[in-house]
């Protein structure tokens, strides 16, 4: 299969270009007006020896083709979510995620009692072994109470060693949002770390230095950056700069122009360098859904012109409870907000939303349109609407409701 693009956003393209598909990988990346050396030869060294791009019609066209988006921190979508540890809600989620585009997932769960969040990784881990799912992401629920969120305050706890490495062995779990503050952190984010997962600070009210003491403990990766931590102060500049200020950390940001406003999120780039910042979406249930009541968890969820808040209670009336985006609306905001020309735009959006996330998971599979990568796409028209998303070499069925 060979897919054109008038903007093909690829490692060494700029601009128009081609790609070819065998099985379930990338072969050939090629950009317009390659020179051969012979008639089918094509001269680029990475495809030296592929039939020359050129010479074969397109079996698909896009204004826009980027890599599928890689999203480290949703819990469901379409009316269904993966904190209830349903396999079939589970997958409908994903089914309706990868429609727009997210062709890489990790399933994130929501803080909960010990046998509900044990039960939850069990039910989610065959989606891992089939390949739905990246693995599982654990918010919680070792978090802050004064941080919480949309979080249940009652089954906040201080990180258990034994509860922790049982949940580590089943070797699923790919990333733990711990706050840094709570009794036993440090030690958690070591254990974390040392059974291969990502260990990431969020939901905290730790000040500069003991985020940075969870940095040099392991912590690699700020879950949502600026939401549900200590804000920056001039005197205490707490989480968000110490995380942003690391190079070897990679922070989060939902750039759904609600959580935070996109001047924020251009600083953020400006700071880090768009190869560390992460777009996720944070998408609940009500992802895809009309307004009205949903849950998060246990907590009850309201959505209203499409901003979901917790329904009222202990947690904290009103709080925002994760996000309605899908990753297409996303990228799109990337590029609407972005102060360089549109090509430079583009680019930064798919670090954000693709290889950036992608390589804070330790995902060398996927992420960027390169020879060998798996074949992931996403076919954009020219105000970057999905028109076609592949999976694996195999074109995804659009989502319709069901």
């Amino acid at each position: 299969m060979i897919l054109s693009a008038d903007e093909l956003v690829a490692p060494g393209v700029d601009g128009p270009g081609r790609l070819q598909v065998e099985g379930d990988r990338i072969v050939a990346v090629c950009q317009r007006g390659d020179v051969c050396q012979r008639g089918d030869v094509c001269q680029r060294g990475d495809t030296a020896d592929v039939q020359c791009l050129q010479c074969h019609p397109a079996d698909a066209h896009f204004p826009v083709l980027v890599p599928g988006f890689v999203d480290v921190h949703v819990h469901g979508g379409a009316g269904a979510a993966f904190p209830g540890g349903d396999v079939e809600d589970a997958l409908r989620a994903v089914a309706f995620h990868r429609a727009h585009g997210t062709t890489t997932t990790l399933a994130s769960l929501v803080t909960a009692a010990p046998e509900e969040l044990r039960r939850a990784v069990d039910a989610l881990a065959e989606l891992v072994v089939d390949g739905e799912i990246a693995g599982v992401h654990l918010e919680g629920p070792w978090l802050a109470a004064s941080r919480c969120g949309a979080h249940d305050p009652a089954q906040l706890r201080d990180p258990d060693p034994g509860e922790l490495d049982e949940l580590l062995a089943t070797g699923v779990v790919a990333m733990v949002t711990l706050a840094p503050e709570r009794v036993g952190a440090l030690d958690a984010v070591r254990r974390v770390v040392g059974a291969g997962a990502t260990a990431a600070v969020g939901h905290t009210d730790a000040d500069f230095g003991l985020t940075r003491a969870a940095i040099a403990a392991g912590a690699r990766h700020a879950t949502h950056l600026f939401n549900a931590m200590a804000p920056l102060h001039h005197r205490e500049p707490g989480p968000v700069v110490a995380l942003l200020d690391d190079d070897r950390v990679t922070v989060e940001l939902v750039t759904d122009g609600l959580h935070v406003h996109p001047a924020l999120w251009e600083h953020a780039v400006r700071v880090a360098g768009a190869h560390r910042v992460a777009a996720v979406t944070d998408a609940m249930a009500a992802a895809g859904m009309p307004d009205g009541a949903y849950r998060l968890g246990r907590l009850d969820v309201e959505v209203v012109d499409r901003v979901a808040r917790l329904a009222g209670g202990a947690a904290g009336l009103g709080a925002i409870a994760g996000s309605t985006a899908t990753a297409d609306a996303l990228f799109r905001n990337i590029v609407a907000h972005a102060a360089v020309p549109r090509t430079a735009a583009l680019r930064r959006a798919v670090a954000m939303t693709a290889s950036t996330p992608a390589r804070a998971l330790g995902l060398p599979d996927v992420g960027e349109l390169a020879v060998g990568r798996r074949a992931d796409l996403v076919g954009l028209s020219a105000d970057l609407a999905v028109e076609a998303v592949y999976r694996s070499g195999e074109r995804v069925p659009p989502w319709h409701e069901r």
